[in-house]
């Protein structure tokens, strides 16, 4: 099942408090100091698209990929709302981001919001690396997001609620996980209730997304298998030294 097939329609609501502005600027600056002269950028996925779109207002060329049809028609239909500079700038493909083949390499690489940790089996993730060492230039940099298995251990997921609200729905999401300690794996059971404001109907939808946590050297024997080296790995948003609070870290490497 694709896990964001429902999701879809209710995603950009769910994650509204989401610092895109902010994390968008924080890879703007990563990709300035170590690929200066970066041009193009292939997004691993890329959801609906808010990443993408701020990128693109940085004058960057930005490919989108996703597994969801149903993201990927919200990300183009922005396209019709931006001006014809903007939106030449940008391109959405659908393809699993274990096999994709765009026949084409980029300048920088980036998998955000743990788009690496839903790669739950070290299949899935050498296939993941693989992709990116195909696609990204000699010298390019990628980045990536995912959870440190430091902090998961040490700080253990929990029973979690959301509740948020636009002008015609109200969504409360109920986040209840499972862990798999032998395997490196979190199974997060969401159960959403979305509320329709003008008729009262409610709407329940039933989800899992199985979530793998990392350690650093197994990242970084992924990426000796692809002949990339790890040149930094910090807090997400922060750069400070991850630890064991630091559930999410980011890696940045050099192909």
């Amino acid at each position: 099942m694709n896990v964001f097939g429902n999701y879809a329609h209710y995603y950009d609501l769910l994650y509204h408090d989401k610092d895109y502005v902010g994390e968008a600027q924080f890879i703007h600056r990563l990709v300035q100091i170590y690929a200066p002269d970066a041009e193009n950028i292939l997004e691993l996925g890329c959801g609906t698209g808010n990443h993408a779109v701020l990128l693109a207002k940085e004058g960057y060329q930005i490919h989108g990929v996703d597994l969801s049809n149903q993201m990927l028609l919200k990300a183009s239909d922005r396209l019709s709302q931006f001006p014809t500079e903007l939106a030449s700038r940008l391109e959405f493909s659908q393809g699993d981001i274990r096999n994709i083949k765009l026949d084409k390499q980029f300048d920088a690489v980036i998998a955000l919001f743990h788009v690496i940790s839903y790669q739950t089996i070290n299949e899935d993730l050498q296939a993941t690396f693989a992709t990116v060492k195909s696609h990204l230039k000699p010298g390019g940099v990628f980045i990536f997001d995912c959870w440190y298995g430091p902090a998961v251990l040490s700080d253990r997921p929990t029973v979690r609620v959301k509740r948020l609200e636009d002008d015609e729905i109200s969504v409360t999401r109920i986040a209840e996980p499972i862990m798999y300690p032998n395997d490196n794996l979190v199974d997060v059971n969401y159960q959403v209730f979305i509320k329709d404001k003008n008729t009262g109907a409610v709407e329940e939808l039933q989800e899992t997304h199985r979530m793998r946590y990392l350690f650093k050297p197994e990242i970084d024997l992924l990426l000796a298998q692809i002949q990339c080296k790890s040149i930094e790995c910090r807090e997400w948003m922060s750069d400070r030294n991850p630890g064991f609070d630091t559930w999410s870290v980011y890696f940045t490497v050099k192909g």
